[in-house]
């Protein structure tokens, strides 16, 4: 059962939007309100660039940072090949 209250005001014209994407989707307001909210945070939080590593996941992860990349003919293949906004400039 949700006990915590979120309350926000809004303009009638957002409330009728929000409305009507939450019934092409078969949810009420609420649900569709804090199915997204929910999304956007947790987009916002794995968006961070910063994260904790000990110290020899530290060293391991600058390791793999500082190797010298391996071959990859499959990216060099797609590398070479010209965009369709290139092709007449050649």
């Amino acid at each position: 059962m949700r006990d915590a209250a979120i309350n926000l005001r809004a303009l009638p014209e957002q409330r009728e939007l929000i409305d009507k994407a939450a019934s092409l989707l078969g949810k009420n307001r609420s649900d569709f309100m804090l199915e997204a909210a929910c999304n956007k945070a947790q987009a916002v939080i794995l968006d961070q660039v910063f994260f904790n590593l000990d110290a020899d996941k530290f060293s391991q992860f600058t390791a793999m940072l500082d190797a010298p990349l391996s071959e990859n003919p499959g990216l060099q293949r797609l590398l070479a090949v010209k965009t369709p906004w290139d092709v007449d400039k050649a």
